[in-house]
C-alpha cells in the first residue's frame, strides 16, 4: 500500500511549546483538552485564575466533563470543499479529519495581509509570499487541484541569498515535483530538499547563507503546513490557538536525539555551536555532501489540517514575534483587531507594532490569513449561577483545571 494511503484511526498529540511572558498581559498558556484539534493553548488573565481557584475550592463537588481522545496545542479568493474522516500519519505528516467535517457546508473564503519590519537589525533578511488564488497566479488547468492559496515566511541568516531564493522557487518546485497533485504532502518533503539542492547548485549564490521555511498550501479545506525552521503557524479557532508546526531548536528532545544520532552536538543552544535552528535550508558550509544525512536537516515537518467554520483565521511568522509573543496572545490580540476593523493587513502591523513595543530582537514578518468575509464573532458562553466576571480565556482555564481534577 502507498504510504500516501496509510491510515490509522488514531489521535496523533503534538507538542505545545510556549515562551513564558513575565511582566505581560498574556502568561504562559495551558493546554486544553477538546475534540476537535490535536492541542489547544489558552490564557487566563492573573486575576481570573484566582476566581477561578476560589471557585474550584467552594465547589469541590462539580462533576468532570469527559475526557476526549484528541487535543489541541494572519491578499482572496475562494474554495471548494474537501471530504475526510480519518487520521492519517505519514513519515512526519500529521492529519486532523474529522467525521463531523464530511458533511459539513462550510467554504472557506480567504482573505490575507502582511507586515515586515526591521526591528532592531541592521539588514532585513526576512522574505515572505502571498498568493490568494492559486489557480490565477499560475494560469491552471482543469486538472488543477480545487481553488486554493499558497503562503510562506523564510527567515534568512547569513545574508539574504538564501531567503530570497527559496521564496522565489519553492512553489515552482511543489507544482513541477512528479507526485503533485496526486500526493502533496511527497510532493511538499522533495520540493524542501530539491530547493535546497538547487540553492547550493546556483553558483552566483553564497551557499553559506541559509534560512528557515514555513508555508502554507490550501486546498479546498484541507490546509497543509511545512515547517523547517523555527518559525510558527498558528489557529485562531473561536479564539484558542492551535498550533500547527513545531520549532525545530536543538534544545528540543526529538530534534536534539536526531542531531546525536547523526553526529552532531548541542552546545549552549546552538547546532554544533553554530546555529540556532536545528532545521534550515542553506547552510552548505555545515552540510556534507547532497544527499547525505547531516544534523542540520532541510527536510520539513508535515500537518494536515481540514477546515472548519470553527476556524477563523492563521498566523504565520518568524521567531521574531514568538520570541516575545505566545500564540494564545497573539490569536487574542488578532481576534480582538479583527473584530474591530476585520482587515488582516491592519492586524498584522498590530502584531509587529506589539512586538517591538516588547523589545523584539530580530526581524519581524507576519503573515495573517482570515477565512471568512465576516469578522469573528463574539463568543458567547454559558451563564453561570454565581455572580462572577469570567475572560473567555478564564472559561478556558476553568475547563483545563475540572479535566486534570485540581
Amino acid at each position: 500500500m502507498d504510504d500516501c494511503t496509510k491510515r490509522i484511526n488514531a489521535a496523533a498529540i503534538v507538542e505545545t511549546r510556549q515562551p513564558s511572558l513575565s511582566g505581560t498581559d498574556c502568561p504562559t498558556p495551558l493546554s486544553l483538552v477538546d475534540r476537535s484539534y490535536r492541542k489547544v493553548n489558552v490564557t487566563v488573565m492573573r486575576d481570573d485564575k484566582s476566581e477561578i481557584q476560589e471557585f474550584l475550592k467552594e465547589s469541590p463537588n462539580i462533576g468532570k466533563p469527559p475526557r476526549h481522545v484528541s487535543s489541541i496545542r494572519h491578499s482572496v479568493s475562494s474554495a471548494q470543499l474537501a471530504h475526510a474522516t480519518e487520521v492519517e500519519c505519514d513519515g512526519g505528516i500529521v492529519s486532523s479529519r474529522l467525521p463531523s467535517d464530511s458533511n459539513s457546508t462550510f467554504v472557506p473564503i480567504f482573505r490575507s495581509g502582511s507586515c515586515s519590519e526591521i526591528g532592531s537589525k541592521p539588514y532585513m533578511e526576512d522574505e515572505h509570499i502571498c498568493i490568494d488564488n492559486l489557480l490565477e497566479h499560475l494560469g491552471a488547468t482543469e486538472n488543477f487541484p480545487s481553488p486554493g492559496a499558497f503562503y510562506g515566511v523564510f527567515d534568512g541568516h547569513g545574508g539574504t541569498d538564501a531567503a530570497s531564493f527559496i521564496r522565489e522557487n519553492i512553489l515552482r518546485f511543489i507544482i513541477e515535483d512528479i507526485d503533485f497533485p496526486f500526493c502533496v504532502e511527497k510532493a511538499i518533503k522533495s520540493a524542501f530538499l530539491n530547493a535546497d539542492h538547487a540553492f547550493a547548485d546556483d553558483g552566483s549564490l553564497d551557499r553559506s547563507s541559509g534560512t528557515t521555511a514555513l508555508t502554507a498550501l490550501i486546498f479546498g479545506r484541507t490546509l497543509l503546513i511545512a515547517n523547517a525552521g523555527d518559525c510558527r503557524a498558528v489557529l485562531g479557532k473561536r479564539g484558542r490557538a492551535v498550533e500547527l508546526s513545531n520549532d525545530h531548536k536543538p534544545n528540543s528532545i526529538s530534534e536534539r536525539s536526531r542531531i546525536e544520532k547523526l553526529g552532531g552536538v548541542v552546545y549552549d543552544g546552538y547546532l554544533n555551536g553554530q546555529l540556532s535552528v536545528a532545521r534550515a535550508l542553506g547552510d552548505w558550509h555545515m552540510k556534507g555532501a547532497k544527499g547525505s544525512s547531516c544534523p542540520l536537516s532541510a527536510e520539513p515537518e508535515l500537518q494536515e489540517t481540514i477546515l472548519s467554520e470553527e476556524d477563523e483565521f492563521l498566523i504565520i511568522g518568524c521567531d521574531g514575534l514568538w520570541d516575545v509573543m505566545s500564540s494564545q496572545c497573539a490569536v487574542t490580540m488578532a481576534r480582538k483587531e479583527l473584530m474591530l476593523h476585520n482587515d488582516p493587513e491592519r492586524c498584522s502591523r498590530e502584531l509587529v507594532r506589539e512586538a517591538l513595543k516588547r523589545n523584539s530582537c530580530d526581524n519581524l514578518t507576519v503573515v495573517i490569513i482570515c477565512f471568512s468575509p465576516d469578522p469573528p464573532p463574539r463568543l458567547e458562553f454559558p451563564k453561570f449561577k454565581f455572580n462572577r466576571s469570567i475572560s473567555a480565556e478564564g472559561l478556558n482555564l476553568l475547563q483545563e483545571a475540572l479535566d486534570s481534577g485540581v
